[in-house]
């Protein structure tokens, strides 16, 4: 499986609740800042940086969406 962002891409993060569960928080845009190399199971990771606050975090592909 290849990566879907690219690096500076833009694109909306889904907070994440107790033990995966979705947040009730609204969606944050963040940056793509590298893309990682995918793991072993097979899912795309990415670091990415909040446009807003200071705050950076690994994600994998299905927590990101594209802005639109």
């Amino acid at each position: 499986m290849a990566h879907n962002f690219a690096i500076n891409d833009d694109v909306h993060h889904q907070l994440q609740g107790p033990q995966g569960r979705a947040g009730v928080k609204q969606r944050s845009v963040y940056t793509i800042v590298t893309c990682l190399p995918i793991e072993a199971d097979g899912r795309p990771r990415y670091r990415i940086k909040s446009k807003t606050e200071n705050i950076e975090r690994v994600v994998t592909e299905e927590q990101i969406s594209r802005l639109g």
